[in-house]
């Protein structure tokens, strides 16, 4: 919206320096036009920068996701070493009956 603004703004001085013949009309046309491109050039770095964060967002919960899942498994694979289950013994042995 703001951007569809300044757009509008901007064409409206365009027209209004091509109706001033003046000088310094023109002068202030290059000037308030220099301003209407710093500002484009601020809201678009913003935007980006915006969506650059969202994407580093997303990253960093995909990862406490997969960090949560590591722990979990750590948490199985300890519990299964402290409680082994008994297991039958294969293999020859001697002395039995």
């Amino acid at each position: 919206m703001v951007l569809v603004l300044l757009f509008l703004l901007r064409q409206v001085v365009a027209m209004l320096s091509s109706v001033l013949k003046s000088k310094r009309a023109k002068e202030m046309n290059i000037a308030i036009m220099r301003a209407f491109v710093a500002l484009r050039k601020v809201f678009l770095n913003h935007t980006e920068t915006k969506l650059e964060i969202e994407e580093i967002k997303k990253k960093l919960q995909n990862q406490d996701k997969n960090i949560e899942l590591v722990f979990s498994y750590l948490d199985e694979l300890m519990e299964k070493q402290e409680n082994p289950k008994p297991r039958k013994q294969i293999g020859f042995r001697p002395n039995q009956g």
